[in-house]
């Protein structure tokens, strides 16, 4: 397959030089979402006759074949440049113009009504909202949906509860997976509450805020043509110009709702590869699947391999959140110039969990089965069952028939009756479902 020729100019090749950082470069979402920006803009301002309407026709053109991501290896620049994203900004300028054909400049039409400080972080805004919303909830719904499965299948299964890796009085798996299921539907809802506001882009600010070198009627004829093409209906204008220039708190409070579902992920995974563990010396109370060889030299030895990947993608989600929090609070005046930082890890926090998300959801929660023999056992040997005994018996009594069944290893009914329970009321009150069910009928 032969190699695409240079479209960038001298100022692309120039931020190539100074920056010779990471190897990596900017999310392709948003230089995809930024040609898109710039397509709309020359639709617009050919509209508006600030541009000729045959130079707006080629831009537009030129920028729907950078958008559809045929030219994403004309996009060189490390991710680590100036932080305004201006290099890229330049970059995409370059590509588009030779692209477009003789006669249209970079700057000068292009970029026109446009400034790397506004049309940047709006491209960022528009990449993080569109592989939230088509890529991440989907994704989130499918796991929110695998764990409410479970939680119903699982709903009649009494097991041991837990509080401080401590027996606790019963619960049932399905109580347990139905908690799980509820915590990625708050996930979704956190970050759905979050792109309401990601969705305000600072469009039409330019340089500072003000929109000098715009058309007032820019920036909303921009926006509108965007949420038809694209279908994402949180496109806005901000609440103030001057604070979407100045700031990037949109992206910081969406990468705070993806380290909420990453921290919940984790309590997750840990508890599941927990429940897994054994097969005998173990909880022992779930079967995951069984996907490859767990050692190299234990023979038959399988590991929780996906809940592993879990903790792992969820421990580097919060580290992205730690650098994209930074990266916040560090703009001055009229400009957050961190942009590209923020970039780079909201896009890969973004992509991580969806990729993860459903991997956790088909080759993990939906071949989770029940070692009934685990989850008798332990629902069997709580001692905290006697807490059901405290209404008849009181607090003291109980903890004296527990403490000495713990000494002697003796069942807790025959230590009961020892001392003075009555046979029917405890056999009455000690029925493991019920006390799972707590105060429900």
């Amino acid at each position: 397959m032969p190699t695409e020729k240079q479209l960038w100019g001298g100022e692309t090749a120039k931020a190539v030089e100074n920056f010779p950082i990471s190897g990596e470069t900017v999310p392709v979402e948003v230089v995809r979402w930024l040609a898109r920006l710039k397509g709309a803009a020359a639709v617009v301002n050919g509209e508006l006759g600030l541009v000729g309407k045959g130079k707006a026709r080629s831009i537009a053109r030129a920028a729907s074949e950078v958008a559809a991501g045929r030219h994403d290896r004309q996009f060189p620049i490390d991710v680590f440049q100036t932080g305004s994203g201006t290099s890229t900004n330049m970059n995409a300028n370059e590509v588009i113009a030779k692209l477009a054909g003789q006669g249209v400049h970079a700057n000068d039409h292009v970029n026109f009504g446009q400034s790397s400080n506004d049309v940047f972080p709006s491209a960022v805004h528009l990449a993080a909202l569109d592989v939230a919303q088509n890529e991440l909830l989907p994704a989130l719904k499918q796991l929110e949906r695998a764990f409410a499965r479970k939680a119903k299948s699982f709903q009649n299964v009494v097991k041991a509860g837990r509080t401080h890796l401590m027996d606790a009085v019963p619960v049932t798996l399905g109580q347990e997976f139905g908690g799980y299921a509820a915590q990625i539907a708050l996930g979704i809802e956190r970050v759905q509450a979050a792109l309401v506001h990601v969705g305000q882009i600072p469009l039409g600010g330019t340089a500072t805020g003000t929109g000098l070198n715009t058309h007032p009627r820019f920036a909303e004829r921009v926006r509108a043509k965007l949420r038809k093409d694209s279908g994402l209906k949180q496109i806005a204008a901000p609440l103030d110009p001057f604070e979407a220039q100045a700031n990037r708190d949109a992206l910081v409070e969406l990468s705070g709702a993806l380290k909420v579902i990453a921290v919940s992920l984790t309590k997750i995974a840990g508890d599941l590869a927990l429940m897994g563990s054994g097969p005998r010396a173990g909880i022992g109370e779930l079967f995951l699947p069984e996907l490859q060889k767990g050692s190299s030299i234990m023979p038959g030895k399988v590991n929780p391999v996906i809940p592993e990947v879990v903790l792992q993608v969820s421990a580097q989600v919060i580290g992205n959140d730690t650098a994209i929090t930074v990266g916040g609070l560090q703009g001055q005046f009229e400009l957050n110039v961190r942009i590209p930082l923020i970039a780079r890890n909201l896009l890969q926090s973004l992509r991580l969990l969806t990729s993860t998300s459903i991997v956790f959801a088909e080759k993990c929660v939906g071949g989770i089965e029940v070692n009934r023999a685990g989850t008798d056992a332990s629902a069997g040997a709580t001692l905290a069952v006697a807490t059901a005994l405290n209404g008849a018996i009181g607090y003291d009594k109980g903890t004296r028939i527990v403490q000495k069944a713990t000494a002697s290893g003796r069942p807790l009914r025959d230590v009961a009756l020892e001392e003075g329970v009555d046979a029917k009321l405890y056999d009455e009150t000690i029925d493991l479902r019920k006390i799972a069910r707590g105060n429900k009928a």
